[in-house]
């Protein structure tokens, strides 16, 4: 009898930890190494919610809490939605997590069946696939190529839907382009939506305040309330108020969902931090006013990647609307080769040869779904965005 379950032959370790856990050990050893994998904002997190947690810590808050979220953070939670997205629900239509991620998780696992499909664009976030097929169901892909900007089309959403659909999973800005969808482009992806009513919609939004230059953010819901009873929109804490080791995420939708997931989250984890509850608690309801201060310096560093990185002979690199990472395509150096003799046949040969030449660690395109590109996060200072785009000119300029 085997001793591990076959369920995780379908899963894969996330390719982005790995190429961050890469990067640390090369620097222990050593290695002059500038890594541009990490998904996270290099900004402290803001001085009013670490002491909101000190406060919290000092004021004995330090118990278990209910198991998706204290009134407190739910309510705060309500007032976000209603503030920002023009969206009314009702503490009991909110759940709590331990990060995004444990929400999307939690949905899925509540809700698959074997069989069940779910419609990803592609490029993706490297976690959606594994976590549907984790959770029983088959991932379907839809490719957005660099010619739509990322982005897919109504038609091949139409296309991509069966009999066997229950979720579509809509992320904008995306991870890894950054690519946002106009109200215009979402409004033709919800039409579509309306034409399948056994469509659920999971929308993840943790990139819904990093928006740039005259780009508008906007919801599913929001754009089209006939969907609001079946979608499920999941936001967080950790990307614009800098708090990913807080581990807070969550989400809305319809109770009898909401019901699921806490069902589900009460006999895993139980409740998120208490004292990441109270500091989201002031993340949510406190001053907001660093949030475009930070969006200033995400703008300066996407500009300066873009233009350095499409200086390159060979790749072409989209400037994204929002998020904190650019996606170029490799497309033009593919069939080239190092001085050493190694051939540039897919982007993931040409990560790892970047890495050992130049000590530059990036996430290879085929991790997300779509190639030959790669991700560049520029949540990192200028220094080592310019230091390492100036190493990745180098490496380019080698090839032949």
């Amino acid at each position: 009898m085997p001793f591990l379950s076959d369920t995780l032959s379908r899963v894969k370790p996330s390719p982005t930890i790995a190429v961050t856990n890469m990067a640390a050990e090369l620097k222990a050893a050593g290695k002059d190494v500038i890594g541009l994998g990490a998904g996270e904002p290099d900004f402290d997190t803001p001085e009013n919610i670490k002491a909101a947690a000190i406060a919290a810590i000092n004021g004995g808050k330090t118990k278990y809490t209910a198991v998706d979220g204290i009134p407190e953070l739910k309510k705060a939670i309500c007032a976000k939605f209603k503030r920002d997205n023009g969206l009314d629900y009702a503490p009991e239509q909110v759940t709590v997590g331990t990060g995004g991620k444990q929400v999307l998780y939690n949905a899925l696992m509540a809700t698959l069946n074997p069989g069940d499909e779910v419609v990803i664009p592609a490029p993706y976030w490297v976690s959606y696939p594994d976590m549907v097929l984790l959770a029983g169901g088959e991932p379907v892909f839809i490719e957005a190529q660099l010619e739509t900007s990322f982005k897919i089309t109504a038609d091949q959403l139409d296309a991509a839907i069966t009999p066997k659909t229950k979720w579509f999973i809509f992320n904008s800005p995306s991870n890894p382009t950054g690519a946002g969808y106009s109200r215009e482009e979402l409004k033709a992806l919800t039409d579509v939506l309306k034409k399948h009513p056994h469509v659920w919609v999971l929308t993840d939004d943790m990139y819904e305040h990093l928006a740039y230059d005259d780009f508008e953010f906007c919801t599913p819901a929001e754009v089209e309330p006939e969907l609001y009873d079946r979608t499920l929109t999941v936001n967080g804490v950790s990307k614009a108020y800098a708090m990913t080791g807080w581990r807070i995420g969550y989400a809305a939708g319809p109770k009898e969902l909401i019901g699921a997931i806490r069902k589900i989250q009460s006999q895993s984890t139980s409740n998120p931090p208490s004292i990441s509850q109270w500091a989201a608690v002031e993340a949510l309801n406190g001053p907001q006013d660093y949030i475009p201060v930070n969006n200033q310096t995400f703008v300066r560093r996407r500009d300066m990647v873009c233009e350095m990185l499409n200086a390159i002979e060979g790749i072409t690199c989209p400037v994204p609307e929002g998020a904190f990472y650019v996606y170029p395509s490799i497309a033009g150096l593919i069939g080239k080769s190092t001085p050493g003799g190694v051939e540039i046949t897919d982007d993931e040969v040409f990560a790892k040869a970047l890495l050992e030449d130049k000590g530059v660690a990036v996430v290879f395109g085929a991790a997300f779904g779509l190639s030959p590109n790669f991700r560049v996060s520029y949540a990192t200072s200028d220094e080592n965005l310019k230091e390492a785009c100036t190493r990745i000119q180098d490496f380019c300029a080698t090839l032949r």
